[in-house]
């Protein structure tokens, strides 16, 4: 039977593949795919990187929560979020209320070679390996809410869309 009123809500570490693999679902349901970050930067009128350099995290956290709480009020869409939105509970507790939420998951090592030489990245600035093994230790058990984790290591893309759609179908 399947889940058509439920939004899919992808988590998970940057570098996991939240808006590859959240392409391949939409397109698949027919659903709009949303990638958090490029929502934000919209609204914002402005990057990320611009965010934390002139205002700080702080208030990045601020506008990626009320931007996630606006697309969760929409209908059959694909959310890719940001690798820090489970920071907040608040956050956590819309996405389990909005819609199927799949934890997509990676070594530190396959995580660094996919965001090497990315420079929209603002956390990783300075010593890569140290900066994403701190940040997996610090959000390690941020994830477990999911309603599905998926491994991305050594699945394709493709893959991991079929594996979400499964679990998502029932």
């Amino acid at each position: 039977m399947e889940n058509t009123n439920s939004n899919i809500i992808l988590i998970g570490m940057m570098g996991t593949g939240k808006s590859t693999v959240g392409r391949l679902v939409a397109d698949e349901l027919g659903f709009e795919l949303i990638d958090l970050d490029a929502e934000i930067e919209r609204m914002e009128s402005r990057t990320i990187a611009d965010m934390f350099e002139s205002d700080g995290e702080a208030y990045f956290r601020d506008a990626e929560t009320a931007t996630l709480h606006s697309v969760l009020l929409r209908e059959g869409v694909v959310i890719a979020t940001g690798g820090g939105a489970v920071l907040r509970h608040e956050n956590c507790s819309a996405m389990k209320e909005s819609g199927f939420v799949v934890a997509l998951a990676a070594d530190a090592e396959c995580i660094i070679e996919r965001v090497r030489g990315d420079v929209n990245r603002p956390l990783l600035a300075g010593d890569l390996e140290e900066r994403v093994k701190r940040i997996m230790a610090e959000r390690k058990d941020k994830y477990v809410f999911a309603d599905v984790t998926v491994d991305t290591v050594g699945r394709s893309a493709d893959e991991v869309a079929t594996h979400i759609l499964t679990h998502y179908r029932g």
